[in-house]
């Protein structure tokens, strides 16, 4: 690189998963980390995170942490809805026939609904970081196998907090 050449280092935009959301909330009490929640709404506030309306849903559906979803709620412009190139990035993840289990249910059944696709579409789009809590079984269906076919970074929340620095 020559001597005066500018380079610009993109922050990264990180697409939180429901699961992330839910443990952030429910193992890290406001009261008890103020220093995260301090670190963290930093990064909301510099436009660094952002979900996909369908996480709100899973969040008020009743089986995620209330005070997430409240969060979210106040949040609302995080979590925008799918535009047409998610939509079509979903079909692509699914045109993969291996990628269909992930519309069923863990029971097998069809899921009304989920998140999961779109929090990777959001990524794509965005050229972001997704974060969620699940873990990469060898020939997976879940969110972090997808990431890996696709090509988009896939992180835990421990993993952003080591990547931003946070030490507490």
């Amino acid at each position: 690189m020559a001597w005066g050449t500018l380079v610009l280092f993109k922050e990264t935009l990180y697409i939180l998963d429901t699961n992330t959301l839910s443990q952030l909330f429910r193992f890290y009490y406001r009261d008890n980390f103020p220093s995260l929640w301090t670190k963290f709404n930093q990064l909301v506030m510099n436009g660094r995170i952002l979900s996909t309306r369908e996480v709100m849903r899973e969040l008020g559906d009743g089986r995620q942490a209330e005070l997430a979803y409240r969060w979210a709620a106040e949040n609302e412009h995080l979590f925008p809805d799918p535009g047409t190139e998610d939509v079509l990035f979903v079909s692509r993840i699914f045109g993969v026939r291996h990628f269909q289990q992930n519309l069923q249910s863990k029971k097998g059944k069809p899921r009304r609904r989920g998140a999961d696709p779109f929090v990777i579409a959001q990524a794509k789009r965005t050229v972001g970081t997704v974060v969620t809590e699940e873990a990469k079984p060898p020939n997976g269906t879940r969110i972090p196998n997808i990431c890996e076919h696709f090509d988009i970074p896939c992180i835990n929340l421990q993993q952003l907090m080591d990547r931003e620095g946070w030490v507490f």
